[in-house]
C-alpha cells in the first residue's frame, strides 16, 4: 500500500495561465522585428558587416537578452497561477485507535513478560511513530469492551493510559471492542480513521458480534488493521484443581483476516515479541493519509527575479550585449 505523496502539480489560480498565450505572441513579434532588423541591414551594410552579423554565436549572444527575459515572463505568469505540489506535510492528523486484546489468554509469557506486556510495548513503539496532528486512543477488550485512554493529541498522556492497562481473566469479545473502538475514532471529526486490533484469541463473549462490527467499520468508513498474536504451539496458561493444564486457544486467524479485508485495512501475524514490534513500528507507513498541496509560487517568482537579474548584468554589466 502506498500512503506516501503523490506527485502532482495543481495551481491555486489556474485561469491566470490564460496569460501564457502572451509568450508566443511576444516570440512572434520579436520574430518580425528580426525580419526588419535584417531587411534594413541589406539596405546599409557592407558584405563584411552582413558576414559579420551572420555569425551563429553572436547571434546567439545578441538573443540571448530577449530569451531571459520570455523566460522570466513566462515564470512570473506560472507564478501568479500559484503552482502547487505535495510535500511531505499531511493536510489533516488521523484518528488513531489502538485495541488490545486483555483476556485471560494475553497472560501467557510465550511473549516475554506476557502477551499483554509485549502488546503494550509495541502499541506504546506505534503510538511514538505517530505525527503531532494525530490523535490517538486506546480501547481495550476482553468479556466486554472498556476505553483505556480517550483519543488525544498528546501521545504521553496516551502512553501514560497505556502502561496502567492490567491483566485481566475474561473471555473474548472482539466485536464489542471493535464497535467501541469505532465510535471513539468518528468522536472527533477528521479527514482519516484507522483502528488497529489486536487480539490473541477467538470471540467467544460479548453482545456485537465480528461480523455487526465490520459493518458498522464499513458505514463509518473506517480502515480496521488486525494483528494475529500467537505462537504454532500450544501455550499453558495454568492448571485446575485437578492438575489438569489449561491451553490458550489459538487465535482466529480467518476473523482477523476478515475483518481486515472487508475494511480496507491490513492483516498481521505475529509469533514472538521480536515481529510483533517490528509490525507496530511499521505500522504509520500504513495509514492513510491525505497530503497537502503546497504552494511553490514564491519559489517560481523568486527564479523569475533571479533571471531578470541575469539579465541586466548581461546588458549592462562588463560584457554588456547591445539589443
Amino acid at each position: 500500500m502506498t500512503t506516501g505523496p503523490q506527485f502532482s502539480l495543481t495551481f491555486g489560480e489556474p485561469i491566470l495561465l490564460a496569460l501564457l498565450i502572451l509568450v508566443p505572441l511576444i516570440l512572434l513579434l520579436y520574430r518580425d522585428y528580426l525580419a526588419k532588423k535584417k531587411k534594413a541591414a541589406l539596405k546599409f551594410s557592407s558584405v563584411e558587416a552582413l558576414k559579420s552579423s551572420a555569425n551563429r554565436r553572436i547571434q546567439i549572444r545578441m538573443r540571448l537578452p530577449f530569451i531571459l527575459l520570455l523566460t522570466a515572463t513566462t515564470l512570473i505568469i506560472i507564478g501568479l497561477a500559484d503552482p502547487r505540489i505535495p510535500l511531505n506535510n499531511a493536510k489533516e492528523g488521523v484518528n488513531v485507535v489502538i485495541v488490545i486484546d486483555d483476556s485471560g489468554s494475553m497472560s501467557a509469557n510465550d511473549y516475554q513478560p506476557t502477551r499483554l506486556e509485549a502488546a503494550k510495548a509495541a502499541a506504546e513503539t506505534l503510538i511514538k511513530s505517530l505525527q503531532d496532528k494525530d490523535n490517538v486512543g486506546i480501547v481495550i477488550f476482553e468479556s466486554g469492551a472498556t476505553t483505556a485512554s480517550y483519543l488525544t493529541p498528546y501521545k504521553d498522556k496516551a502512553i501514560e493510559r497505556l502502561h496502567a492497562i492490567e491483566q485481566k481473566q475474561g473471555q473474548t469479545a472482539i466485536g464489542d471492542g471493535l464497535s467501541l473502538a469505532i465510535d471513539m475514532a468518528s468522536s472527533i471529526p477528521n479527514q482519516k480513521r484507522v483502528v488497529i486490533l489486536l487480539s490473541d484469541g477467538v470471540n467467544n463473549a460479548g453482545s456485537i458480534s465480528p461480523d455487526d462490527a465490520i459493518e458498522y467499520a464499513k458505514k463509518n468508513k473506517i480502515q480496521v488493521h488486525t494483528v494475529a498474536l500467537g505462537t504454532d504451539k500450544q501455550v499453558i496458561l495454568g492448571y485446575d484443581m485437578f492438575g489438569q493444564p489449561q491451553m490458550a486457544e489459538p487465535v482466529d486467524e480467518a476473523t482477523l483476516q476478515k475483518i481486515a479485508s472487508d475494511t480496507g485495512g491490513l492483516y498481521y501475524k505475529s509469533v514472538d515479541a521480536g515481529t510483533l514490534n517490528e509490525i507496530y513500528k511499521n505500522m504509520g507507513e500504513n495509514i492513510d493519509r491525505e497530503w497537502e498541496p503546497t504552494s511553490i509560487k514564491d519559489w517560481v517568482i523568486g527564479a523569475a527575479l533571479i533571471v531578470l537579474v541575469i539579465n541586466a548584468y548581461l546588458i549592462y554589466g562588463k560584457y554588456r550585449i547591445v539589443v
